[in-house]
């Protein structure tokens, strides 16, 4: 051991006598009732102050079972889409891009800055849910707030298509995006499954020696599919959206894998090489179960010299920075991500 570990071992020692350095062991948590945030928008206390999200403990066990899940949320999910779309004057259309089914989403006003560019969005839902117009929450909220035209790749999911179908379909879109575009004016972001397949893509996208975008932005990304990470254990039961490391999302990533080794950097980005990565922002909350994912996926990129930005929400659970476009924590939220991607696209 040298000096300088000897020392600060001695120091810990020191600190703390009944603890051995060479020994961890778990912590015991008493029961506690965790408040609301007394300094968050109305808005944003009645999103973080909601119950646990229902039937997070029900796993679907076929593709038939999971489609049903899948198709009943978004009848609702979006209607929600089409009151921002009206609220933030985004225009909705949809169709095909080289086989894969695609949303176009267009503001009303794109400033001169922003005529030339182009972002790509992929989905959230655990690689199963949120199908067509009911995966675009965070594209409409990026399209209104930052005023960018933004395709979205509405790409197959089980029990149609299984692992890597996501991001192929993702980087059809892709290829085509740099076909309409030049790739220095092009972004490419996504939440939750979205925000991995936002890295996975990147990872892709080196193999097959692409052009990389201008700029990316992971939000909350399903990053290690392992279940490695603090946060699994810390907000387990405190994340109102996920709730549990092994709840609903944890077996829809194990059914769209289909058998596949969950550590594959192209399901698990965070064992990739992140080297030559685009600019990143990252957001999240201090009640995400994916709040590690998050903050570990940000060291991955400084540690591999990617400039990262990373911006933590006081309270919000997973993805509760883009529920409600009236709540002022997600336009700030957009308007930080569009400032991003404004400050590294080019004209």
């Amino acid at each position: 051991m040298s000096k300088i570990r000897k020392t600060v071992a001695g120091f810990l020692l020191a600190l703390f006598p009944a603890v051995s350095l060479a020994q961890t062991a778990p912590r015991d948590v008493p029961a506690r009732s965790i408040p609301v945030p007394t300094d968050v928008s109305p808005q944003m206390a009645a999103i973080i102050g909601a119950p646990l999200r229902a039937e997070w403990n029900v796993l679907p066990k076929s593709g038939e079972e999971w489609r049903a899940r899948a198709d009943a949320g978004a009848v609702a999910t979006a209607k929600i889409v089409d009151g921002m779309a009206e609220r933030l004057h985004v225009k909705i259309e949809s169709g095909v891009t080289d086989g894969v089914k695609v949303f176009t989403l267009t503001p009303d006003v794109i400033p001169p800055e922003n005529q030339n560019r182009l972002l790509v969005h992929v989905h959230g839902g655990c690689y199963l849910l949120n199908p067509g117009k009911a995966g675009l929450v965070d594209a409409v909220l990026l399209a209104g707030f930052g005023h960018f035209k933004v395709l979205a790749a509405d790409y197959r999911m089980p029990p149609d298509a299984y692992f890597p179908a996501a991001l192929d379909d993702a980087m059809t879109v892709y290829k085509a995006a740099i076909k309409m575009t030049n790739p220095k004016n092009i972004g490419v972001f996504g939440m939750s499954a979205g925000g991995a397949l936002t890295l996975e893509m990147m990872l892709r996208a080196k193999l097959e020696g692409l052009p990389m975008p201008a700029a990316i932005a992971p939000g909350t990304p399903m990053a290690d599919a392992t279940k490695v990470g603090d946060s699994f254990q810390t907000n387990e039961l405190v994340d109102n959206v996920l709730v549990s490391r092994d709840g609903f999302c944890d077996a829809a990533t194990v059914f769209y894998a289909h058998g596949h080794d969950l550590k594959d950097p192209l399901i698990s980005p965070i064992y990739g090489d992140m080297h030559g990565f685009p600019p990143a922002i990252l957001t999240t909350g201090t009640r995400d179960l994916l709040l590690s994912n998050t903050v570990r996926t940000h060291r991955k990129l400084r540690e591999a010299g990617v400039e990262a930005s990373l911006q933590v929400y006081d309270g919000q659970a997973h993805a509760e920075f883009a529920r409600d476009d009236t709540a002022p924590e997600n336009a700030e939220a957009f308007h930080e991500i569009a400032a991003f991607f404004d400050a590294h696209l080019g004209k």
